[in-house]
């Protein structure tokens, strides 16, 4: 009895040895990724960005009457900051990182006869959802390169239909053959990514130490690239000027 009792005392021993030494390890890690911050602005005058046209849809066009929906090709802050850029490490990710895919699912609405967001970025087999806010017939077609291309409808009150993409491609043109107005993009990227805000700002998060390439997409002025280093638990930063044309 007594040895069983002390064989059962040391694999008690050893098991929490290695939760801690486990747990440990997460929060070394942990600590030791770092983020990259920064700003996209645009220099010069941004284009004037034209009012869309919704008599097609009455619903729509009632919706916006008071505001009247412009293009979102270039969207401009008051500080100059470019909205819907997507910032992604492009180059020195290590094999290792990027390989869990978020359990987070984004949201791509139809919404006002619109795309909400117009740029939504995923990770490679991240899951979506596409919903249809409104009292209205709408559809989803998006046309990779990379990718299987499909297309589907969702009239109003159609429960979310949840996708992903299984191959890495940044630029995925999205159009509603309903409503011809209706234009997005999708960005399919291993590892960190994000899109910028209202003020051109970004954050990639649980980047770890090294030397990489970051690459700044914009459907309108294409790629920008430069390299930025991370320390262990430092955010670094790295700010992008795309120029008007």
């Amino acid at each position: 009895m007594k040895t069983r009792n002390k064989l059962a005392g040391m694999l008690s021993a050893l098991v929490l040895a290695a939760v801690g030494a486990l747990m440990l390890s997460r929060n070394v890690s942990a600590a030791g990724e770092g983020k990259i911050t920064g700003t996209v602005k645009l220099a010069g005058t941004a284009p004037h960005q034209r009012a869309i046209d919704m008599s097609k849809e009455p619903y729509c066009q009632k919706l916006h009457a008071d505001h009247p929906v412009t293009l979102e090709n270039v969207v401009v802050g008051s500080n100059g900051g470019l909205q819907n850029v997507v910032v992604y490490v492009s180059e020195g990710l290590p094999a290792s990182a990027g390989g869990q895919v978020p359990s987070e699912k984004p949201k791509w609405d139809q919404k006002g006869c619109q795309y909400i967001p117009h740029v939504v970025a995923l990770d490679i087999n991240q899951h979506f959802l596409v919903t249809n806010s409104d009292p209205t017939s709408h559809n989803i077609h998006p046309i990779p390169t990379k990718n299987p291309q499909w297309n589907k409808s969702q009239p109003p009150g159609a429960q979310p239909f949840d996708v992903s993409w299984a191959n890495e491609e940044v630029s995925i043109p999205v159009k509603c053959n309903i409503h011809p107005w209706m234009h997005g993009w999708m960005a399919v990227v291993k590892g960190p990514t994000a899109v910028s805000d209202g003020n051109g700002s970004f954050t990639l998060d649980n980047v770890p130490p090294g030397n990489y390439t970051l690459t700044a997409w914009q459907e309108t002025y294409g790629a920008q690239t430069q390299k930025v280093t991370v320390a262990a638990g430092k955010p670094a930063t790295a700010d992008f000027t795309f120029k008007a044309k």
